[in-house]
C-alpha cells in the first residue's frame, strides 16, 4: 500500500446561522490510529463528514499527499481511498448481506454482475470475524433478520470492501461484544502494519488508550489540541475537551421536593440496547438523560412510550404498567416528543391545524367539532408563539423552530402528566431554544414530570434537577447539586472516574 497523508486545515462548516465547525484541523498518516475526541456538539461528526465527502466545508483546505483535494461526494472520497464505518448504520434492511456490502460496486464477470463472486467475496470478509457471530449470518441473509452486533459487523465489512487507505471508525464498537471488539482491534493492528490510516471516534477512553497512537481534540467546533497517547492521560484529554466550556452563568435547578408524588418508577428495564435501567421521576421534576449519543437514551424513551419491546418493571401514576403500543401510553397521560420531527413527529404535507389535533382528535367528538378544535389549536399556537400565516398553512412551510413547536404543541393539547423529550431542540435556532426552555420551566412549575434527553450538555446543566448519565445502555452515574458540572458530565460520559 502506497504512503498516505490527509490533512485538513481551518475547516469551517455552517448550517444557516449555526456554526457546526469553526476551525477544524486534522492530520492523518498511514500506519497510525488517530482518535478524534470531543464532547457532544464539538464538531466530531461534521469533521468526519467532511473527510468522507458527505458535506463540503464553507472554507478551509484539504490536502492528500500534499495535493489540494475537495470531495464533492462520498463517491469522490471513496475513489481517493477513504471509507467509513458509521454508528448510525447505512444498511438497507430488505437487501442481503452481500447486496449491502457490494452495493454500487458489485463484482463483475464478463461485464455483468456476478452473484457468485459477490457471495464468495462476502464470505471471505465474514471469515475475518469467524466464530464471533451466529450461523445464520451468511451472504444471503437479510439485514432485517440480523442482531445489532451482526449489523455492525456488516457495516465494518462494507467499509473494508472498498479496500480503503483511510478508514474512519465512528463509534464502531458501540454494538459489539467484548470478543468482537478484541477481534476488530486485532484487525486494526494488522491494517496499521499494512500502511492503512485509521481515524477512531469513540466514547470509551479505555479503547482509545488501548489502540490509538495520538488524539486530536475538538471543543466548540475548534480543534484545541493534539496529544500523543503514550505521553498523556485520560484526565488531561477530558480537561482539554471541556476547558472553558460551559462558563456561562446558569441557575442550578433545585432538587424536587421528595414529598412530590412519584410519576414514573422503572426497575430493570431491558431492550436489545438497554441492559437494566433503573430510574424514578417525580411530579414537577425535570430529569435529564446525559451521555454521548447512542448510549441508549432514545431507546429508553421509546421503550417507556411502548414504541419498542422491553422487559422490566414500570410503574406509572402508581399503577404497574407495561406499554406494548404508544396508544396505551397516551391513555396513561404519557407523551413523547421524538428526536426526528420530519419522519417521526409531523405529517409534512398536512396543515398546522391537522398536525396539532392529530393525537387528541378523539376528544373533539364524532364528527369532530372543528370550531372547538381550532380554538384549542389557536390557544396553543399563541402560547408557543408560533410564527405562521395561519393554522391552515402546511407544516412544511414553517421554519425548523416553529415546526418543532407544532410537535410539542400537539402533545401539550393532551395535558400529559409525564412528558418524554428526545433531543427536542436539535436543529432549531437560539431564539426558539430560549422560548422552549421557558416553556419547560413552566411545565415543571405546573407539576409535569419530564424526562429529557439532550445531546447539548449545556441544556442539561441549565435546566435539569438531576442528570442520569448513560453509558453502554446503562445508567452509569447520577449527578445533582454540586456534582452537576460540565467536568463531571463529560467525565461520566467518557467512562472516566471523576
Amino acid at each position: 500500500m502506497t504512503s498516505f497523508r490527509l490533512t485538513v486545515e481551518k475547516a469551517v462548516k455552517t448550517y444557516g446561522g449555526v456554526t457546526a465547525l469553526a476551525d477544524g484541523n486534522l492530520d492523518v498518516q498511514a500506519g497510525t490510529v488517530t482518535a478524534l475526541l470531543g464532547a457532544n456538539g464539538s464538531g466530531k461528526s461534521t469533521l468526519s463528514k467532511i473527510l468522507t465527502g458527505v458535506v463540503s466545508p464553507n472554507s478551509g483546505s484539504i490536502t492528500l499527499n500534499g495535493a489540494p483535494m475537495r470531495f464533492a461526494s462520498p463517491q469522490a472520497a471513496r475513489q481517493a481511498g477513504i471509507s467509513a464505518v458509521y454508528q448510525e448504520l447505512s444498511l438497507i434492511p430488505d437487501l442481503t448481506v452481500a447486496e449491502n456490502i457490494w452495493l454500487a460496486h458489485e463484482p463483475l464477470k464478463n461485464g455483468f454482475v456476478s452473484r457468485t463472486l459477490m457471495r464468495q467475496r462476502t464470505q471471505s470478509l465474514l471469515d475475518l470475524f469467524a466464530g464471533l457471530y451466529n450461523r445464520h449470518l451468511t451472504p444471503d441473509a437479510l439485514i432485517t433478520d440480523l442482531t445489532p452486533d451482526e449489523r455492525q459487523l456488516v457495516e465494518i465489512l462494507k467499509a473494508l470492501s472498498f479496500d480503503p487507505r483511510l478508514i474512519i471508525l465512528d463509534e464502531a464498537t458501540a454494538s459489539l461484544d467484548g470478543q468482537q471488539v478484541n477481534r476488530l482491534f486485532e484487525l486494526v493492528t494488522q491494517w496499521k502494519a499494512n500502511g492503512m490510516a485509521i481515524v477512531m471516534v469513540s466514547h470509551r477512553m479505555e479503547e482509545i488508550f488501548r489502540i490509538a497512537d495520538k488524539a486530536s481534540v475538538l471543543r466548540n467546533g475548534r480543534t484545541v489540541g493534539e496529544r500523543v497517547i503514550a505521553e498523556t492521560s485520560e484526565r488531561e484529554l477530558v480537561e482539554l475537551m471541556i476547558e472553558g466550556a460551559g462558563a456561562l452563568h446558569r441557575e442550578r435547578a433545585p432538587l424536587v421536593d421528595p414529598a412530590n408524588p412519584v410519576r414514573l418508577e422503572v426497575r430493570g428495564l431491558k431492550t436489545s440496547v438497554l441492559h437494566g435501567v433503573d430510574l424514578t421521576v417525580r411530579d414537577g421534576e425535570l430529569l435529564g438523560l446525559g451521555g454521548l449519543q447512542g448510549q441508549g437514551q432514545s431507546d429508553l424513551l421509546m421503550a417507556l412510550f411502548g414504541a419498542i419491546r422491553s422487559t422490566g418493571q414500570m410503574i406509572v401514576s402508581g399503577e404497574a404498567r407495561h406499554f406494548r403500543h404508544p396508544r396505551q401510553a397516551m391513555a396513561a397521560d404519557v407523551a413523547l416528543v421524538p428526536g426526528d420531527r420530519g419522519s417521526e413527529g409531523l405529517l409534512l404535507i398536512r396543515s398546522i391545524f391537522e398536525n396539532l389535533i392529530l393525537p387528541s382528535w378523539g376528544s373533539y367528538g364524532t364528527p369532530i367539532r372543528v370550531a372547538r378544535a381550532r380554538e384549542k389549536g389557536a390557544v396553543i399556537a399563541e402560547e408557543l408563539k408560533m410564527v405562521m400565516s395561519s393554522l391552515d398553512a402546511p407544516v412544511n412551510s414553517l421554519s425548523g423552530g416553529n415546526a418543532q413547536k407544532v410537535v410539542i404543541g400537539k402533545w401539550l393539547l393532551r395535558a400529559p402528566k409525564l412528558l418524554l423529550l428526545n433531543d427536542p431542540t436539535k436543529g432549531i435556532d437560539v431564539g426558539a431554544k430560549a422560548e422552549f426552555y421557558s416553556l419547560l420551566r413552566q411545565l415543571r412549575d405546573r407539576g409535569t414530570a419530564i424526562l429529557f434527553y439532550s445531546s447539548d450538555d449545556d441544556e442539561l446543566l441549565g435546566l435539569c434537577n438531576r442528570v442520569l448519565v448513560m453509558h453502554d445502555g446503562r445508567v452509569s452515574t447520577e449527578l445533582f447539586g454540586d456534582r452537576l458540572t460540565h467536568e463531571q458530565l463529560v467525565s461520566a460520559s467518557m467512562g472516566t472516574p471523576s
